[in-house]
């Protein structure tokens, strides 16, 4: 029903998120795959999801499901549709070429929901960050409901922190994800101030995974990229998790 991926360039995270894929491949692709990210480039708009046709990449063509977004959009107010919101963010396209991938190897197609998070989603909807992620996951709960399709966080954690305290940390976000706490990340990654970039998108990505009838979740991969440069001075770490019933 879920999974957390990393987002960093493919040759420091890609090892970790293929275990996602992997765990996603043997469990079957679903029809349309809602992926949400953080936006790093821009501090608006709150939620942009797109109208675009396709995204594309050397791999080829991948349509959008504009029927959900649209859905989304109209069950959260503080969402819209903003496809210049996504030409410079790299958070959700780099998931792609695997989605891709499973798709040819399986001969089917598959649809996405890109869905973007400024950081000025939780000054704009004046609320808390907890009720931020469950008021975007509850929108698309109900845009998904009877849908065939899956939820991806795309996160990484810990950025530029030896490699010891970097996994400490991560440990506990990591540790309230499988416990599908919501509530329990958001208010660890501020009182620890863990660097998780995508917090929010993995906190709404929960919310609405339970929503949809979620229960259960375990931890596939975790990892840093120290584990490529065999640099662990400053590390960035990347967990594939998955989520479900």
């Amino acid at each position: 029903m879920g999974l957390v991926c990393p987002h960093a360039g493919l040759m420091y995270s890609g090892s970790v998120a293929s275990c996602a894929y992997y765990r996603l491949a043997e469990d079957g692709l679903p029809d349309t795959v809602v992926l949400i990210g953080p936006n790093h480039r821009s501090y608006y708009p709150a939620v942009a999801l797109s109208n675009d046709r396709v995204w594309r990449t050397p791999l080829g063509e991948v349509h959008l499901n504009i029927g959900i977004a649209e859905a989304i959009v109209s069950a959260c107010p503080a969402a819209s549709i903003d496809p210049a919101a996504h030409l410079t963010e790299h958070s959700l396209e780099i998931h792609l070429p695997f989605l891709q991938y499973l798709a040819d190897l399986a001969k089917t197609d598959i649809r996405i929901v890109p869905v973007l998070i400024g950081a000025s989603a939780r000054a704009l909807m004046n609320e808390d960050e907890v009720e931020v992620a469950r008021r975007i996951g509850s929108a698309i709960a109900t845009a998904l409901h009877g849908k065939n399709a899956i939820i991806i966080a795309s996160t990484d954690f810990t950025h530029y922190e030896p490699n010891e305290i970097a996994q400490n940390k991560d440990s506990k976000a990591i540790s309230h994800i499988l416990a599908l706490d919501e509530e329990g990340l958001l208010g660890t990654v501020e009182t620890l101030d863990i660097s998780m970039c995508g917090a929010l998108p993995t906190a709404v990505t929960i919310f609405a995974s339970k929503k949809l009838g979620a229960d259960s979740s375990q931890r596939l991969a975790y990892g840093n990229s120290g584990d490529v440069t065999g640099d662990y001075t400053e590390v960035v770490g990347y967990a594939a998790i998955e989520i479900f019933k």
